[in-house]
């Protein structure tokens, strides 16, 4: 074993209190990277492979900005080298959504619409109305002047509006319209 790597048991070494902090973190770069993939098993990758590049830079501890930029740009990566996009900064033009799910509810609904939105503005819309970041924080995140994302942020709200409007309501069943209260 060198002097970089960590111990096979390292997790069951560390302290209940490491232990919860380190749960925290993967959940929020799991769900941080959900929200670019839009594919579970692409946001498990992403933060897999995240987390092993921190590791090998000996970036320990590992932080939250650090661990957000590097799935950010994991992410990049992996639509360009899917040719999906061609030297862009954000993959601004992929559209994630395919037909409705055909899970009921909210959940469902809000899949698809997320899906709707570009890459870029979902991120915005998940670091400031998930995580809570403010503009100014976000902005120092993604490198972007604070109006932009403000505006970005505010523009994808719309979007999610219009695209709610535009969806059909749930259909009735015929025996629920039949029955009497």
């Amino acid at each position: 074993m060198t002097g970089a790597s960590m111990p096979e048991n390292w997790l069951n070494r560390s302290t209940t209190r490491e232990t919860g902090q380190f749960r925290q973190l993967a959940q929020s770069g799991f769900r941080y990277a959900l929200s670019l993939a839009h594919h579970h098993q692409d946001a498990e990758d992403l933060v897999q492979q995240a987390w092993l590049k921190l590791q090998r830079k000996g970036s320990v501890p590992i932080v939250l900005g650090s661990l957000f930029k590097t799935i950010r740009n994991l992410f990049i990566d992996s639509l360009r080298r899917k040719g999906i996009i061609e030297f862009e900064t954000l993959p601004e033009e992929v559209l994630l959504a395919g037909a409705p799910t055909s899970e009921p509810g909210v959940k469902g609904d809000l899949d698809y619409l997320l899906g709707q939105l570009k890459a870029g503005d979902r991120e915005l819309l998940y670091l400031h109305c998930v995580e809570g970041y403010t503009a100014r924080e976000i902005s120092g995140l993604v490198g972007r002047p604070r109006g932009t994302i403000l505006s970005s942020i505010n523009r994808a709200k719309s979007r999610l509006r219009e695209l709610a409007a535009k969806q059909e309501p749930p259909s009735i069943p015929a025996a629920a319209k039949s029955a009497r209260p």
